[in-house]
C-alpha cells in the first residue's frame, strides 16, 4: 500500500471522536409555525476558529441560516418557522456546512418538531396534551396552538360537550347493553363524566372504556313504564356543562322469525341466517347466539344475523330440531323454536385420481355422502413450510370436485392433504404430490397441418393422463393422443390453422399444459405451400367469371327477345280472331235481318204457329228423326220385351240416381270425351239428352255446367295458341262439353 496522508488537519484512522462535530441542541422541542432560537455545542473545532458556518435541514429545502458563535464552544441560530401537519410530531436533523468550502460537517443536532393542532381537534384534547408542548386552546382561532401563537386568554374554558353519534341507535326494552357516545369536548379525564341519560333513563358510565374527549361508553337500563321509547342522549361533564344529542335513541325488542338453512353437520361450520323484525337492536359485541347449548359465532349483524355453528360435542345427535336463541346484552333473550338440526358428518368413500404434480390444477373427484349439508368445501395441502388451499368448483350430495392446490417445492415431498367440509376435516392419506415433469425442447421445427408431434421428457405419467393433458401450437389446440412416462404424441387439430398471405415464416410457441402448469418447450412453424403467383390466380378466377357473366347476359337477352316475339305472335293471332268474329257477326246479323223480314211477311199473312211443350222441346234439343212422331224421344216408350222391361226400368232408375252424383257425372263426361269415336254430333246428342234428364234440377245442372266451363277455361289458358270461347250459336250445353 501507499503512504498514509499526514498533516495537522488530517484525522487518523479510528479516531472519529476527534473529528469536528456539533451536538447537544437546546431546546429539543420545537413548535410548528414559531421561530425558535436553538443553541448547540461544537467540539474539535480548533482548526476552524475563523470559519463561518450555516445550518439547514431537509425539511426546509433551499433554506439555510447563518450560525452565530457564542461564548466558548457554543453556537446558536435564530431557527426556522416550520410548517408540518402530517403527524403530531416528527424528528428533524440539522446539518452544518462550512460556508467557505461548502462541505457538510458531522452533526447530531436532532430535535423534535411538533404540531399542537394535529390530533387535538377540540378543547378537551388540547388541554389533555402534555404540558411540555405548551399547547393551548385558542378560542379566536378555534384551534389548538402553541401558546405564544395565541393572543387570547390562555385560561379559556372549554365549550359544552357536543354529541355527534350514538352506536347503536336501538336497544332492548330491558336494557343491559352498552352504547358508545361519540363527540367532542367530552371531558379530559374519565372522572369528568358526571351523569349520562338515554331517553330519560340513567346510563351507567363504563370508565374503563373512556376515550379522552371523543367517546364515552355506558350501559343502558330498563325503560320505565309509561315512558317514551325514544329520546335523546344527554351527558354532563365537570363544570356543569351539558351536551344533548340531536338524534334519538330508541328502545325496542327484536323478534326473530326464521332460520335458514335448517340442517348442518355435527362438526359445525354452517353459516345460518336468522331473519325477523328489529334484529339490528344493540351492537354486534352485545349479541350472542346459541343453537341449543352450542355457541354460534356471530359473523354478520344487521337486519339479518349470520352466525357460524359450533361443534355438537355429545355423541348422540338429537332427533328433533334445536331452538336458536339470541341473547341481547345481559337481560334480553329471544329464540326461534325447532329451528336447526344437527346431522351426521359427511363420509368420504373414495377419491380419484390420487396423484398431482406440485403445479396443481388437476381435477380431483371425491365421492361419498352427505355433501348436500356442506356450504364450504376446500382442499388444503400442508407442506414443510407452506400451505395451499383450493375451493371446490362443483358439488352435489355424493360428489365434490376440487382442483389440486399448487404447492411450492420441486422435489417429491411428504405433503399432507386434507379436505375441509365446513368444520369437518379429513386427511387424504393416500393422496400424493410429485415433482413437476421435465420436458425436452422440440427438435422438429417445421410441421405440416397433419403432422404428429412427439414431445419427449420424463415423469409425465406419474400424475397425468392423455385425456387431461393439453397442448397448443400458437392458439391452435392439439389433441394429446398418447401419454407415456417419457413421450407425448400430439394429433393435429380438426380445424386447420388460418393461412397467412405473407411469405414470412411465423414461429409459434409449442406449449404443454398439465393442470395449472404450463411449459413452452420450443417454437415451430407450419410448412409453407408453394402458392401460385397472384398474376396466375387472378386471371384464372376472374376470366371464367367474366365469361359466365357474358353468357348469362346473352342468354337472358335472347330469351327476352324470344318471349317478345311470342307475345307479338299471340297478339296478332288474337287480332285476327277478333276480326274474323267481327266479319262473321256482320254477315250473320245481315242474314238474320233478311230471315226476320221473311218471317214477318209470313206472319202478316197468317197467325203465329204455336206448338205444344213436348214438340217444342223435341225440335229445340234434337234433330229431326227418321221415325218422325214415333221416335222414342217423342213417345217416351221403349220397345222392350215384356220379360226384360222390369230389369231395364230398374237399371234406368239406378242410372238416374248415378246422374245425380256430381263426381260420377263429371268423370262420366271426361271418360266420354277421351273416347276417339265421341264426335261433335254425338256430343250434341249427349248434351241434349243430359239437359232433358236434368231439366228438373236446374241448380245441380248449372253447377255441372260451371265446373265443366272452368275446366275448359283452365285448359285453354295453358294452351300456347289462343282460342275464342262461346263464339258459336249452338246451345250452351254443347259448348261446355266441347
Amino acid at each position: 500500500g501507499g503512504q498514509k496522508p499526514v498533516g495537522p488537519n488530517i484525522i487518523g484512522h479510528r479516531k472519529r471522536l476527534e473529528c469536528p462535530q456539533f451536538e447537544n441542541p437546546d431546546p429539543v422541542l420545537i413548535p410548528v409555525g414559531y421561530e425558535t432560537s436553538i443553541s448547540f455545542e461544537g467540539i474539535n473545532l480548533d482548526n476552524y476558529e475563523d470559519r463561518v458556518f450555516t445550518i439547514g435541514t431537509e425539511l426546509m429545502k433551499n433554506m439555510e441560516e447563518p450560525v452565530r458563535k457564542e461564548s466558548g464552544r457554543f453556537y446558536s441560530f435564530n431557527g426556522f418557522s416550520f410548517s408540518y401537519d402530517k403527524s403530531p410530531e416528527t424528528s428533524v436533523l440539522f446539518y452544518m456546512k462550512d460556508k467557505r468550502t461548502g462541505n457538510k460537517m458531522d452533526s447530531t443536532l436532532n430535535v423534535t418538531l411538533y404540531n399542537c393542532s394535529v390530533g387535538r381537534e377540540d378543547c378537551s384534547l388540547c388541554k389533555y396534551a402534555d404540558s411540555k408542548y405548551n399547547c393551548v386552546w385558542c378560542s379566536k382561532q378555534k384551534a389548538c396552538v402553541f401558546k405564544k401563537l395565541c393572543s387570547d386568554s390562555q385560561n379559556t374554558e372549554c365549550p359544552n360537550p357536543q354529541i355527534t353519534n350514538i352506536v347503536p341507535l336501538f336497544g332492548p326494552m330491558k336494557g343491559g347493553i352498552s352504547i358508545t357516545i361519540h363527540g367532542s369536548n367530552l371531558g379530559i379525564y374519565k372522572e369528568d363524566i358526571k351523569n349520562i341519560t338515554v331517553a330519560g333513563e340513567p346510563c351507567i358510565h363504563q370508565a374503563e372504556k373512556y376515550s379522552v374527549s371523543t367517546s364515552v361508553v355506558c350501559e343502558i337500563g330498563r325503560i320505565g313504564p309509561n315512558k317514551s321509547l325514544s329520546g335523546p342522549v344527554e351527558i354532563w361533564v365537570n363544570g356543569g356543562k351539558r351536551g344533548k344529542s340531536r338524534i334519538n335513541f330508541t328502545y325496542r325488542d327484536p323478534v326473530p322469525q326464521g332460520v335458514h338453512p335448517t340442517r348442518g353437520p355435527k362438526a359445525g361450520g354452517t353459516n345460518i341466517t336468522i331473519t325477523g323484525q328489529f334484529l339490528k337492536t344493540s351492537s354486534k359485541e352485545d349479541v350472542q347466539v346459541k343453537v341449543g347449548d352450542v355457541n354460534c359465532a356471530v359473523k354478520e349483524f344487521g337486519e339479518a344475523i349470520v352466525c357460524k355453528t359450533g361443534e355438537y360435542q355429545q355423541e348422540k345427535l338429537p332427533l328433533e330440531k334445536l331452538p336458536v336463541t339470541i341473547h341481547y346484552g345481559k337481560s334480553t333473550t329471544t329464540s326461534v323454536q325447532s329451528a336447526f338440526q344437527y346431522m351426521e358428518n359427511p363420509t368420504v368413500s373414495d377419491l380419484q385420481p390420487r396423484e398431482s404434480f406440485v403445479c396443481g390444477g388437476r381435477t380431483i373427484v371425491v365421492t361419498g355422502s352427505g355433501f348436500d349439508l356442506i356450504q364450504t368445501a376446500v382442499m388444503r395441502v400442508q407442506g414443510d413450510n407452506s400451505s395451499s388451499v383450493e375451493e371446490a368448483h362443483e358439488k352435489n350430495d355424493t360428489v365434490v370436485q376440487f382442483r389440486s392446490p399448487t404447492v411450492s417445492g420441486s422435489q417429491s415431498q411428504d405433503f399432507r392433504t386434507y379436505i375441509q367440509l365446513d368444520n369437518w376435516v379429513k386427511e387424504l392419506k393416500s393422496f400424493k404430490y410429485y415433482a413437476n415433469p421435465v420436458f425436452e425442447n422440440v427438435t422438429k421445427k417445421v410441421i405440416t397441418e397433419t403432422s404428429i408431434i412427439i414431445v419427449k421428457g420424463r415423469g409425465f405419467s406419474r400424475a397425468m393422463t392423455a385425456k387431461e393433458a393439453q397442448a397448443f401450437v400458437g392458439d391452435i389446440q392439439y389433441q394429446v393422443n398418447t401419454l407415456q412416462d417419457d413421450k407425448l404424441f400430439l394429433d393435429p387439430p380438426s380445424s386447420k390453422p388460418r393461412q397467412r398471405r405473407d411469405t414470412r415464416p411465423e414461429l409459434l410457441d409449442l406449449m404443454i399444459k398439465f393442470g395449472k402448469g404450463e411449459w413452452v418447450i420450443g417454437s415451430v412453424q407450419y410448412e409453407k405451400k408453394n402458392d401460385l403467383s397472384l398474376y396466375i390466380i387472378i386471371p384464372a378466377v376472374i376470366v371464367p367469371m367474366l365469361l359466365i357473366i357474358i353468357i348469362s347476359v346473352y342468354c337472358y337477352r335472347r330469351k327476352s327477345q324470344q318471349a317478345e316475339r311470342e307475345y307479338e305472335k299471340v297478339k296478332h293471332q288474337l287480332e285476327n280472331l277478333e276480326e274474323s268474329v267481327r266479319d262473321r257477326c256482320k254477315k250473320e246479323f245481315t242474314d238474320l235481318m233478311i230471315e226476320m223480314e221473311d218471317h214477318t211477311n209470313e206472319l202478316s199473312e197468317g197467325r203465329i204457329p204455336f206448338l205444344d211443350y213436348k214438340t217444342y222441346t223435341d225440335r229445340v234439343f234434337f234433330l229431326p228423326s227418321k221415325d218422325g212422331a214415333n221416335d222414342v224421344m217423342i213417345t217416351g216408350k221403349l220397345d222392350i220385351p215384356q220379360t226384360r222391361r222390369a230389369t231395364v226400368s230398374q237399371a234406368l232408375n239406378q242410372f238416374s240416381n248415378l246422374l245425380n252424383s256430381k263426381t260420377f257425372l263429371i268423370n262420366f263426361i271426361r271418360t266420354l270425351e277421351r273416347s276417339h269415336d265421341f264426335n261433335a254430333r254425338a256430343k250434341v246428342y249427349f248434351a241434349s239428352l243430359l239437359t232433358v234428364a236434368l231439366h228438373g234440377k236446374l241448380e245441380y245442372y248449372t253447377d255441372i255446367m260451371r265446373t265443366l266451363l272452368l275446366e275448359l277455361m283452365e285448359e285453354y289458358v295453358h294452351s300456347k295458341n289462343p282460342k275464342l270461347m262461346l263464339r258459336r250459336s249452338e246451345k250452351l250445353d254443347l259448348l261446355t262439353l266441347t
